[in-house]
């Protein structure tokens, strides 16, 4: 990837695949000994503490005032949403496999299609759709033949 690479949405799309991936396994392992919804916390906990230093290293923190309030009550429902669904996630890696789990959680990539669809105005290509059927039918094969 040439100089541009940073400034390219692939790269970091990429990039959080391999850490999804890696999360994945991670908190397999990790949910092995304790209970889901404590590994959920520990781990939000370290989100929020990795976050702070970045956003404080880089000069990025700015005060909560500035923050407009439709952006941060958008924020605040993706944040609930993304609480949910840690919770869930990490119950579900806890009663089973990861390689069951994972493929039945990217379904969300299909959901993000169509509430992109039917909440923003999106639009997919003819072949977006297909790769959207793609994925879709790779999640539940993977979920029911595992």
């Amino acid at each position: 990837m040439g100089g541009g690479a940073l400034e390219s949405w692939q790269f970091w799309a990429v990039l959080s695949a391999v850490f999804a991936a890696l999360t994945a396994i991670f908190a397999k392992v990790g949910v092995a000994e304790i209970n889901s919804d404590l590994a959920t916390l520990i781990r939000t906990v370290i989100v929020l503490i990795s976050l702070a230093f970045v956003l404080f290293a880089t000069g990025q923190l700015v005060r909560p005032a500035a923050v407009p309030a439709k952006t941060w009550l958008f924020l605040i429902l993706s944040g609930l949403g993304t609480g949910a669904s840690w919770l869930c996630y990490f119950r579900a890696l806890k009663l089973g496999p990861a390689t069951l789990v994972a493929p039945i959680d990217k379904l969300s990539v299909v959901l993000v299609a169509l509430f992109g669809v039917v909440f923003l105005g999106e639009r997919p290509s003819g072949i977006g759709w297909l790769g959207i059927a793609l994925i879709a039918a790779g999640a539940v094969l993977l979920a029911t033949r595992g």
